[in-house]
Parts: structure tokens; C-alpha cells; sequence
């Protein structure tokens, strides 16, 4: 009798303790989904956005507005989600740190996903794709292959933090690299010749080429370390990345994200916009 006393209290104990299962889970489910960013965007009205500036990703207008590809992206973004946006500029090199600190909700910059970042943030499903390659000072490189750049007798140029200047230091260990807080800082020591070369996305390379031919040429017909950029979100935040991932997913379907991508990587009907 006493068995059989202690077995039903055992399967009494263990039936409440999983009918209590589901209250639980779903109590934590919703502190998580309180304590995501989509609700204090939607709690707040606005998306903050943190970018930094270089062509055609995000730039400044004749008039000083911001447009560029991640514009359009973070504004329709905001439209979908019913909110306001406000950009935040950053510099590159401390973008990261700003997102973390709380700056702003979430890094749309052109941001190539790597697993070194991916220490520090999340990231979502790559919006677009894109590869690097090197604008080179044509009479300082006349008749380099691809492994002469690989000296100490070559300088290279590139934007502190960004991308480019750790593959750059991969690439080409034995080169000198300098480095400054802005795209354009690097390419114009490429023009006046203080550096031999320097590696961007497309298409920021080949319209440098286009627009000094006499100086600028893009050496070899090929793109390195082709990758995915994806949104950069706190981490512990899975409401984000799923909201985000669907977001992108959906824009990708209907190809919105692709028509944005070719008009501002694949041709310069918006170059007389922005200041040369």
C-alpha cells in the first residue's frame, strides 16, 4: 500500500511539474521578446541606425543629405516596420564599440561578416554581396604581378578598421600599410602617388579608374574576399535576427534588394548627386 502510495504521489509530482512546462517557457519567451530592440523601436517610434560614410554604401548629397544604397535600405526598413529612422554617422573604427554601448539599434554600413566580428555582434543573413579589389597607381605598378605587391618596397593605403586593411595585411604582409579614417583619404594617396595601390568593395575601385584613367587603374580582373554583409545587432537579442533575417529574406524574394544594389554598384546615374 505504501509503494503504491508513493508511486502515485511520484506521478502526481511529475504530471504538475510538466503541466507547469509550457507556463514557464512561454513566460520566458516573452521577457526575451520584451527585452529585444524591436520593441523598444516600436516603444520609441524610430529606428536608430549606425553607418559609416563611403561611396555608394552611404554618402552626402550637393546639398548635405545623406543617400546611398544603405539609405534606401534602412528607410524602407523603417517604413515596413512603421517607424521613423534616424542615422547615426560613425567612424568605422568605432562602430562597433558605438553598437554595443547602445548608440544606435543596429549597424547597416556595408559590413562584411567574419567570425572576428561575430565575437562581439550578431549578425544577420547577408543583404547584399560584394568583393574587393585594387586600385593601383598605374606608372608606380607598370608591370607588377600580383605577388610584387608583396615587398617592403610597396606602400598601400586603406581606411583604419575597415575590411580592406586586414586583407590588405593578409595579402601582403611584407608592405608597408598606411592607414586614415576615411575611403577617400586612401585612394587620394594612391592619386598623388605617396602609395602604390589600395583595395576597396566595387564599385568604388573602377569608377576611381574611370574618372582618373591617366593615374588609376584596377590591375587584375578578379575580386578577393568576395563575402556576404550583413545588419550587425547586440548580442542575446534573437527577436532581432529573426525580425532582421525575415526582413531580408522577403526583400531578397521580390528582388527590391538586388534593384537597389545594381542601381547605385552597377552604374552612375546618381554621381552627379554627391560632390566629386
Amino acid at each position: 500500500m505504501n509503494i503504491t502510495r508513493r508511486f502515485l504521489g511520484a506521478a502526481l509530482g511529475a504530471t504538475l511539474a510538466t503541466a507547469g512546462l509550457p507556463a514557464l517557457a512561454q513566460s520566458t519567451a516573452q521577457e526575451v521578446a520584451s527585452a529585444s530592440v524591436i520593441e523598444t523601436i516600436k516603444e520609441r517610434g524610430v529606428i536608430k541606425i549606425g553607418l559609416s560614410l563611403f561611396k555608394p554604401w552611404s554618402m552626402r548629397d550637393l546639398n548635405g543629405d545623406l543617400i546611398g544604397f544603405e539609405l534606401d535600405v534602412g528607410r524602407q526598413l523603417a517604413e515596413d516596420m512603421g517607424v521613423e529612422v534616424e542615422f547615426v554617422p560613425t567612424s568605422w573604427d568605432g562602430i562597433i564599440p558605438a553598437l554595443v554601448a547602445g548608440n544606435f539599434d543596429t549597424i547597416i554600413s556595408g559590413m562584411t561578416i567574419t567570425p572576428q566580428r561575430n565575437l562581439t555582434v550578431n549578425f544577420t543573413v547577408p543583404y547584399a554581396y560584394s568583393g574587393m579589389t585594387i586600385l593601383a597607381n598605374t606608372a608606380m605598378t607598370e608591370g607588377f604581378t600580383l605577388e610584387d605587391y608583396n615587398s617592403p618596397d610597396v606602400t598601400f593605403a586603406a581606411r583604419r578598421g575597415a575590411t580592406p586593411a586586414t586583407v590588405i595585411a593578409d595579402m601582403f604582409p611584407e608592405a608597408q600599410l598606411l592607414l586614415f579614417d576615411e575611403d577617400g583619404a586612401a585612394t587620394q594617396e594612391v592619386l598623388n602617388g605617396n602609395a602604390h595601390a589600395t583595395m576597396a568593395s566595387e564599385p568604388t575601385p573602377s569608377s576611381e579608374a574611370r574618372r582618373y584613367p591617366d593615374v588609376l587603374s584596377v590591375p587584375f580582373d578578379r575580386a578577393f574576399q568576395a563575402g556576404g554583409e550583413g545588419f550587425a545587432v547586440r548580442k542575446g537579442d534573437p527577436d532581432a535576427l529573426a525580425f532582421f533575417n525575415s526582413w531580408i529574406t522577403a526583400k531578397t524574394n521580390t528582388g527590391w534588394l538586388k534593384e537597389r544594389h545594381d542601381y547605385w554598384f552597377r552604374g552612375d546615374d546618381w554621381a552627379e548627386l554627391v560632390p566629386e
